[in-house]
């Protein structure tokens, strides 16, 4: 089990190597020769301009490496270019705090809602940059509503009830803005076959049944944005319906220059809400076919006396083209259609951002309600575009909405259930992967769907070194000018190439120049680690970034060494030209030999106990009898305290087998006398070695001491001056035990005796009683009595019997 378990240890943590090595390896990989090019690889590569810091066989592409490897290879940190990106906030006005019911009114262009309005970003390739936004919506914000009718003849009873709208809508938004203004515009379709009949009387009367109709028409522009609400209705009130032929009506044709026609509709850069009302379907792109129309719609204004005069030229526009001048234009639609086209337009609503659908009644007599809902809908959620970013550039968002509710991903672009005065941010990183081919400052603007503010973002990137605006060009050091001399490194001319400009691309190979480059004259290039560039060896680079070939041949490794534990130099030194520079307190080939003592110290504080030599952290002991790590152990040596108990013994209380012979053999140490055991030295009290010993005499008598070396030769001996000897026993207890324990015991066997007794009886009995009541006898004659009669039968007489 341990086996395995090491096993995958050792898998994973190849693994994981591996991992780190090609993850770090990109650096080197991309082969960057300037800075500027190293900078672009990715964030954490940097560019040394130690103009010594290159070894010999290395190329300039050596420069270009992670920052601690870098400075492990000797580049100090304060000649390592390495750009950082960075944000300015350019312009910073707050949101704005406005009340409704403040006197003060302030312009459209003085309310702010969202903050900051400008920023310039530097972009490093691989960095991103993070900045936070805030949208606050402001209470009693303008509003321009415009409403778009179908005035096809279906809408005859919807148009009766849109002639007091203007005034009754007022007297609403009331409640929400004290600026707001309404116009009002109709359509029906193109004016060419198949939409409608173009005979002269259909066209100045398209209804039948009597009824008076106007003549039909694309689009008009009814009347432009007002404040005048009595205005809007007089208009309204003098609308007639029209007539066409298909159901689908041109209602595309109508949005599409609604949204262009910014000043004849009379737009103000305040909340832009379109109300499109209709109780049928739509023509869009390619409908325009069936009457003849190629042309594609070009989204543009073709208002003339306020009418569109172009339906006949141009195809009705995409919804895709729709959607893109509608956001251009910050208008929020609103579609309120019947019951019938619900699923239609809800589908609608999907493709164009901000929007909604509501309901028509089947006279519209709900508009206004409809008005109200949807934009109360509309105005409580906040989604943020882009427009079109550089090549390379990418933005992520992230939401901090209200209460706290987080949104990432495609949800970190919006917040919804926004109140009047509530505050929204997020988060908008921007990063970018590459520099753009020209290298220059691009700008962003992004902004909230539906509404008129953004924020521009001027995007500078970080393409070259601080360092190369230094460069010196036409360089003596490159070759006597064939390059510009810049971050510490030969940025060559055009058909210039090596470390210092010093070839032309038509000499790189040939046999002279390759000759420079055989060690020893021999035949291998570069000792086949490097490639011979104008006759100086470019050493290869290895996939490990950690691993490299160096020195004039490449000859040179620095991951060739000898190993120690599967590692490099045991782990204890650095690999140079395939031999092992040890750390301090190292030796050996592969710097496995430990100089250190620590680990030979024996309990004693003794090298090796005193009995062996330290060699590379490993005791030897010398003294055969000793072995183990730190030749403390002797399994045929008596342990300390049976070595010394004798001579305790004789000294301290004049017993022991030693005692005629004590003055001879144990005057070797110096006894101190102690009065109990609490006074004996600790081992944690002193300097040197101590042991603890409790040894027993002939008398089973415990005695205690201990034995010390100090200095080395000074041997003392401290011990406890009276002897703990066991206490007699006591006969009496012992005798009346022993007795109790006979009498117990006869009590008990009488009483097992007395308890087999009674049930054998028991069970006696019951047999007894059991063969009672099975025995069946005769009450009626006794069973011994003989009766004295006899009877004889004579077989001759009449066959008659005679009693005697």
């Amino acid at each position: 089990m341990d086996l395995k378990l090491l096993s995958i240890a050792t898998l994973l943590g190849i693994l994981c190597f591996c991992s780190a090595q090609q993850e770090g390896s990109d650096c080197i990989k991309a082969n960057a020769q300037s800075c500027g090019e190293c900078i672009q690889v990715a964030e954490k590569c940097g560019w040394c301009t130690d103009a010594d810091f290159l070894k010999q066989g290395e190329s300039k592409s050596a420069r270009c490496d992670e920052l601690k490897s870098l400075i492990t290879k000797g580049c100090s940190k304060a000649k390592i270019e390495n750009p950082r990106g960075s944000i300015s906030i350019d312009k910073d006005k707050p949101v704005t705090n406005r009340k409704k019911d403040v006197a003060e009114k302030l312009k459209p262009d003085q309310i702010t809602q969202i903050q900051p309005q400008k920023l310039s970003l530097n972009l490093r390739s691989g960095e991103a940059q993070t900045f936070k936004l805030k949208f606050k919506r402001a209470e009693d914000y303008p509003i321009d509503l415009y409403y778009l009718m179908d005035l096809s003849f279906s809408m005859k009873d919807d148009l009766e009830n849109v002639k007091n709208l203007g005034t009754d809508l007022m007297r609403e938004m009331q409640e929400i803005t004290s600026d707001f203004r309404i116009g009002f515009g109709s359509f029906v379709e193109k004016t060419v076959m198949p939409y409608i009949s173009t005979t002269p009387a259909r066209l100045l009367n398209p209804c039948t049944s009597n009824e008076n109709c106007t003549s039909p028409f694309s689009y008009k522009n009814v009347l432009r944005l007002t404040e005048n609400g009595q205005k809007f209705n007089s208009l309204v009130s003098k609308q007639q319906i029209s007539g066409n032929l298909d159901s689908p009506e041109g209602g595309f044709d109508a949005i599409m220059q609604v949204a262009v026609c910014g000043d004849a509709i009379g737009w103000r850069n305040v909340t832009r809400l379109l109300v499109f009302s209709t109780d049928a379907g739509f023509h869009f792109a390619g409908d325009g076919k069936l009457g003849g129309i190629v042309l594609p719609n070009d989204g543009k204004c073709h208002l003339e006396n306020n009418m569109y005069t172009m339906s006949h030229y141009y195809d009705y526009p995409s919804i895709a083209h729709l959607v893109q001048k509608l956001s251009d234009n910050n208008i929020q639609t609103i579609f309120a259609v019947t019951e019938e086209f619900q699923p239609v337009y809800k589908e609608l609503k999907n493709l164009i951002p901000k929007s909604a659908v509501g309901t028509l009644s089947s006279n519209s007599s709900n508009v206004i309600k409809l008005i109200i809902d949807s934009y109360n809908s509309l105005s409580s959620e906040v989604i943020l575009e882009n427009n079109k970013v550089p090549d390379g550039v990418s933005i992520k968002y992230k939401s901090i909405c209200k209460n706290g509710v987080v949104g990432t991903g495609e949800n970190g672009r919006k917040c919804s259930n926004i109140s009047i005065g509530d505050e929204v941010s997020f988060d908008i990183t921007i990063e970018s992967q590459k520099c753009p081919s020209k290298g220059k400052s691009e700008t962003i603007r992004i902004k909230p769907l539906g509404f008129n503010e953004d924020v521009e973002i001027v995007l500078n990137f970080i393409c070259e070194c601080e360092c190369s605006k230094g460069g010196e060009p036409l360089s003596k050091i490159c070759h006597n000018g064939n390059g510009t001399f810049e971050c510490g490194a030969c940025r060559c001319n055009d058909g210039r190439i090596g470390r210092l400009c010093e070839c032309s691309t038509d000499e790189v190979r040939t046999d002279d120049l390759d000759g420079n480059c055989r060690k020893d004259n021999g035949t291998d290039i570069c000792s086949n680690n490097g490639d011979c560039v104008c006759g100086t060896c470019e050493c290869k680079k290895r996939e490990n970034p950690e691993e490299r070939y160096s020195g004039k041949f490449c000859e040179c490794d620095n991951f060739n060494c000898d190993r120690s534990n599967n590692k490099l130099c045991g782990g204890h030194g650095r690999c140079e030209c395939r031999v092992c520079i040890c750390d301090a307190n190292y030796t050996g080939s592969a710097c496995d030999c430990s100089l250190d003592t620590s680990t030979c110290l024996a309990a004693n504080k003794q090298i090796c106990n005193g009995r062996g030599t330290c060699e590379c952290g490993v005791c030897k002991c010398t003294n055969p009898k000793f072995q183990g790590p730190t030749c403390e152990i002797c399994p045929t040596c008596p342990g300390v305290c049976a070595e010394h108990k004798e001579c305790v013994q004789c000294r301290a209380f004049e017993t022991g087998e030693k005692k005629d012979t004590c003055q001879r053999d144990c005057t070797y140490f110096n006894l101190i006398r102690v009065k109990d055991r609490d006074k004996l030295p600790q081992p944690a009290d002193q300097s040197y070695p101590l042991s603890h010993c409790k040894e027993r005499d002939a008398n089973d008598c415990w005695f205690y001491y201990t034995y010390a070396v100090r200095n080395d030769t000074m041997r003392e001996v401290y011990v406890v001056e009276t002897l703990e000897c066991p206490a007699g026993p006591d006969i009496i207890p012992i005798v009346a035990g022993v007795v109790a324990g006979i009498v117990l015991i006869g009590l008990a066997l009488l009483l097992i005796w007395k308890l087999l007794m009674i049930i054998h009886d028991r069970r006696e009995f019951a047999k007894f009683e059991k063969e009672k009541m099975n025995a069946k006898w005769d009450t009626q004659e006794n069973p011994i009595y003989k009766s004295p009669i006899n009877k004889f039968q004579n077989p001759s007489y009449g066959r008659k019997g005679v009693v005697l």
